[in-house]
């Protein structure tokens, strides 16, 4: 019992049976910056309290599967995209202008793949994180050598293969200071996660695990329940096994801004390839026609599944006819059921389509 005590606290809020899923959990995990209190009379400026409203200097949408597979997909921060209630902005402003629950519709609307929930974790996570797993050994590809007094950041690192302490590794994720910038960040992120992945699954590590939540536990804010956390424990139980991505792109400018512009075309490709659940009909490509209902009704219809986790729906055009509701597709049923009504049919589907709903007059006025 001693050995678990210190994740005492994350298992009183979340411990559940571990299972197996019928599906994958989705999260955005994101970090934080740190908010320095620049009107503090002593030098450098000391951090304010977390309060986990500041940007995100990290985001990885971060998909679980019931067999131990783990696609994580890293966003670089300065992704250009339309910030769902906002406008057009970096993606690492979303939790600034409208918390975790802005970021989770920024990375859905981004990538089209469903958000489950999210992870926020404090600079603090890292350093805490590293030491509970006793070090973890990375790559270092060259020399890093920055100092930040203001923000008490001092990167001494070799280049080599070797054990970080919690200081060095937080070196190790902050530095930007080379010709890949954020991209060859999220690189080291990929590694540090994967690096910190092999430590779990040895056996010589098992002791250090409640260690490890516990440290990650008091540096994060989540969303999660305890049914996620009970589907995620049933994941981990067979072992991991963890692929990384990142947001296909090109760096550019927006007026003054450094910017990344997504690749939107092989970040679909990628997506499909990698993070779409067949079985989740939230992530399929949804075209509805009114064929004979009520005005207005594709656009009420859009604006429900949208409301239901949908990420892809939009509205086409046929020539009207008599005719009841239906759906086609191979998913037609899965849809339907959140329809609400309409039968399923094998009519053709609208080009680009997975299911295409046609209203008909057996739809419910509004």
């Amino acid at each position: 019992m001693a050995v678990a005590s210190p994740a005492a606290p994350f298992l009183s809020r979340y411990a559940g049976v571990p299972y197996r899923a019928d599906g994958p959990v989705t999260l955005v995990v994101a970090g934080v910056d740190v908010d320095y209190d620049d009107r503090a009379a002593v030098w450098p400026w000391p951090a304010k309290a977390e309060s986990f409203k500041t940007r995100t200097d990290t985001i990885m949408l971060t998909q679980v599967w019931p067999d131990g597979r783990v696609n994580i997909l890293g966003v670089p921060r300065d992704s250009w995209v339309n910030l769902p209630g906002y406008g057009w902005g970096k993606i690492n402003g979303a939790n600034v202008h409208g918390g975790p629950d802005m970021l989770m519709r920024a990375v859905q609307t981004l990538t089209g793949v469903t958000v489950d929930g999210y992870v926020l974790v404090s600079l603090n996570a890292v350093p805490a994180l590293t030491e509970a797993a006793g070090g973890v050994t990375v790559d270092v590809g060259q020399a890093m050598k920055y100092d930040d007094n203001a923000g008490n950041l001092h990167i001494d690192l070799k280049p080599g293969r070797q054990r970080l302490n919690g200081e060095q590794m937080v070196g190790f994720l902050r530095f930007r200071h080379d010709n890949l910038g954020d991209i060859g960040r999220i690189a080291r992120q990929q590694q540090f996660v994967g690096a910190l992945g092999e430590q779990v699954r040895s056996p010589l590590n098992v002791w250090r695990l409640p260690l490890m939540v516990a440290a990650v536990d008091r540096n994060m804010k989540s969303n999660l329940t305890r049914s996620q956390v009970g589907a995620l424990m049933g994941a981990g139980l067979g072992g991991v096994k963890i692929r990384t991505h990142q947001v296909p792109g090109t760096f550019g400018y927006r007026g003054a801004a450094s910017v990344w512009e997504v690749d939107r075309a092989a970040l679909n490709t990628l997506v499909a390839k990698h993070f779409r659940d067949p079985n989740d009909a939230r992530s399929l490509g949804v075209a509805v026609v009114n064929t004979d209902a009520p005005d207005g009704s594709a656009g009420r219809l859009k604006a429900r599944l949208e409301g239901l986790g949908y990420t892809n729906v939009w509205i086409a055009n046929e020539a009207r006819v008599p005719a009841r509701t239906t759906a086609s597709g191979a998913a037609a049923a899965r849809v339907l059921r959140d329809v609400g009504f309409g039968t399923v049919s094998d009519q053709p589907l609208v080009s680009g389509a997975d299911v295409t709903v046609r209203l008909g007059s057996d739809t419910p006025a509004p």
